[in-house]
């Protein structure tokens, strides 16, 4: 009887990965019990202080894991709907919960790397109104709508999503912001919401004040919060870590989690008291055998 689900994010930019060691990963994280795996969706990140990095392309990637695995949802965290059309998009996350046997969870959000959207020639201007209108696109012909859309940004005769993917209502949306124009134009129609670990410092009681803002957003548009999922990523520090790198330097390894598996547990049943249902494990290092250790933490919420 978990308390809340835990899921992992697998390797973005820590290291150049092979599709091998991914598929290793994602295979041993389904077999010792997590009951979700993550990728994140970017292109390429420019540091000042460091190369340029980057990760495997997020869809491909997705559809790869969903044929190895059988158990497990998966999901990007999040998918910036700038880099495709929404109509592709929805698309290609319809293909994937297919694959998957309706595994998918569609998490979206409006992206923030500017450089990734100047090096593949994405518009970064008014990025909250296009996200608002790729996002009404996307969950419209994700429910099997046929849409008609001459918008500021996006034009769409008749489309639709053929075939069919394996739920009638599509897979459920999950948004990842905590802006109040994103949050305001989702909040009626979001499945699911999520909170990146530095947006409330990684610790349950960063949380109240986080999710004040989702439920502002809720009061505001009559939906009740109560009926959206909520989720967080949790930035935790095993044996061997040295301070996980991602693309956001700002909080490259700020303030994580850690402790043996049983403290490690402990914390994160706290945030099943604050009504978070799901968290995304974000490992230091994310390696093959950290993800058998975190087993032992799986067993003590399991306990």
């Amino acid at each position: 009887m978990r308390p809340l689900s835990v899921g992992v994010q697998l390797p973005e930019v820590e290291r150049e990965v092979r599709w091998g060691e991914m598929r290793s990963m994602a295979v041993l994280a389904e077999a010792v019990g997590f009951d979700s795996i993550w990728v994140g969706d970017h292109l390429l990140y420019r540091p000042e202080d460091g190369e340029p990095r980057g990760p495997w392309e997020a869809w491909s990637t997705l559809a790869a894991i969903a044929s190895v695995t059988e158990r497990v949802e998966i999901g990007p965290l999040v998918a910036a709907t700038a880099f495709h059309s929404p109509a592709m998009l929805a698309k290609k996350a319809v293909t994937v919960d297919e694959i998957s046997g309706g595994r998918l969870v569609l998490g979206l959000g409006a992206g923030w790397n500017r450089a990734e959207f100047d090096a593949f020639g994405y518009p970064f201007d008014h990025r909250a109104s296009r996200f608002e209108e790729a996002f009404h696109i996307i969950r419209r012909l994700i429910r099997g709508e046929t849409v008609d859309n001459d918008g500021d940004f996006y034009r769409n005769d008749r489309a639709q999503i053929l075939p069919a993917g394996p739920r009638r209502d599509g897979p459920p949306i999950l948004i990842g912001s905590q802006g109040p124009r994103v949050l305001r134009a989702t909040a009626p129609f979001m499945d699911q919401w999520n909170g990146w670990y530095a947006w409330y410092g990684n610790s349950p009681v960063g949380l109240p004040e986080l999710l004040g803002k989702l439920e502002q957003a809720c009061e505001a548009v009559g939906r009740n919060h109560e009926e959206i999922q909520k989720t967080v990523a949790v930035l935790a520090t095993l044996p061997g870590g040295q301070g996980r790198i991602h693309g956001d330097a700002q909080h490259e390894g700020k303030d994580p989690l850690a402790g043996s598996p049983a403290e490690i547990a402990d914390v994160l049943g706290r945030y099943a008291g604050f009504g978070i249902s799901h968290v995304q494990m974000v490992l230091d290092p994310i390696t093959s055998a950290s993800i058998e250790w975190f087993a032992d933490v799986l067993a003590e919420l399991d306990g």
